[in-house]
């Protein structure tokens, strides 16, 4: 299998690392947590081991931001903070296991052999494309023809809704309900005039529409 290791301490790390590479397993270290968080984005793992006490990036923090970043892999923490409360705090944050130092890593390897052997989580998509129009769910990103375009946060937020239910006609009451949260009419243009902007980034600078009014109905996004 292939583990990420974020561990600063030198000798943890080494003796993690090179008793999984024994094992045959392939292994990637980083020793803190931001370049741990863009190395669990970037790349395919079966399994991940965070430390607690992390520079740039906390464990705590790094779990939490990895997961928000929509990233299932399982999780061990490894830590010297062996107090209940350390514990739940660890769980809590989106870790599956916790396990406290000094430990054997025959203890260790037995614990991410349970967690990969876990049925795999449903996959959520990461991507959104139709037409020529590309959504990166993690990265928080929108391309048009290779072209990046600047959302803001609502307007990312609507596009999604757009995207996930491209070739459909979605009425004002149902943006308002699943974008903004509004179980009732807000009697304002809103709605209206989020669709505009969106147009003039997402459209106007190309030669095809992809966002449509229906009259008497409400919007449709498709190719």
């Amino acid at each position: 299998m292939r583990v990420l290791v974020v561990e600063d301490h030198v000798e943890t790390a080494e003796y993690v690392t090179s008793s999984l590479q024994a094992q045959g397993h392939l292994v990637d270290h980083c020793s803190n947590g931001r370049e741990g968080f863009l190395s669990a984005l970037d790349n395919q793992y079966d399994v991940m081991i965070f430390d607690r006490m992390l520079p740039g990036l906390d464990g705590l923090t790094l779990v939490k931001s990895v997961r928000g970043a929509g990233v299932e892999t399982p999780i061990l923490i490894l830590s010297a903070m062996d107090g209940i409360d350390d514990r739940v705090q660890g769980l809590e944050a989106g870790s599956d296991d916790y396990l406290v130092k000094p430990f054997s890593f025959q203890e260790l390897s037995a614990r991410l052999a349970a967690l990969t052997r876990r049925p795999p989580l449903r996959v959520e998509e990461t991507v959104l494309q139709v037409a020529d129009l590309e959504m990166n769910l993690i990265r928080r990103t929108v391309m048009r023809r290779g072209v990046a375009l600047d959302l803001q946060p609502r307007e990312f937020s609507l596009l999604e809704y757009l995207m996930r239910n491209a070739g459909r006609v979605l009425t004002r009451t149902m943006l308002l309900e699943s974008v903004w949260d509004f179980h009732f009419d807000p009697k304002t243009n809103v709605v209206e005039t989020h669709i505009s902007r969106l147009r003039n980034k997402i459209d106007k600078p190309f030669d095809t529409d992809l966002i449509h009014t229906i009259r008497g109905a409400g919007y449709s996004l498709h190719g």
